[in-house]
């Protein structure tokens, strides 16, 4: 593939990436995990010695932003929503790095380009 050519496919996939990014809806970081609680009841069936069952389980989302480590317990109706959230997050990530990595290679193919004498 030329120059020119690979300028040209750089620019149309940050642009596909552009309308991709615009078309996500409502995102959000972090991971959900399952937790299972003891309490504090002498005589409760998580206490038991011989077959502990645990309460739960409760969903937790966990995520960092601006170095900040949160949690936050999420209510089991709302779960495919947050998870619905999260998927948009990781999509939302995955188009950002593949659009970073395409403006590298279409600045070096620029200078490439310029190099040659090439025009674009």
């Amino acid at each position: 593939m030329n120059t020119l050519t690979a300028i040209q496919k750089h620019e149309q996939r940050i642009q596909q990436i552009k309308a991709e990014l615009a078309a996500l809806g409502p995102m959000r970081p972090g991971s959900l995990s399952k937790q299972y609680n003891v309490c504090g009841k002498p005589n409760c069936r998580c206490k038991d010695p011989e077959h502990p069952q645990r309460h739960g389980p409760y969903y937790q989302l966990s995520w960092v932003h601006r170095g900040k480590s949160t949690t936050q317990f999420i209510r089991r109706p709302l779960l495919p929503e947050v998870r619905a959230q999260i998927a948009t997050y990781n999509t939302f990530r995955k188009l950002t790095e593949e659009w970073v990595s395409l403006a590298l290679r279409l600045a070096q193919a620029r200078l490439l380009a310029a190099r040659r004498g090439l025009s674009k």
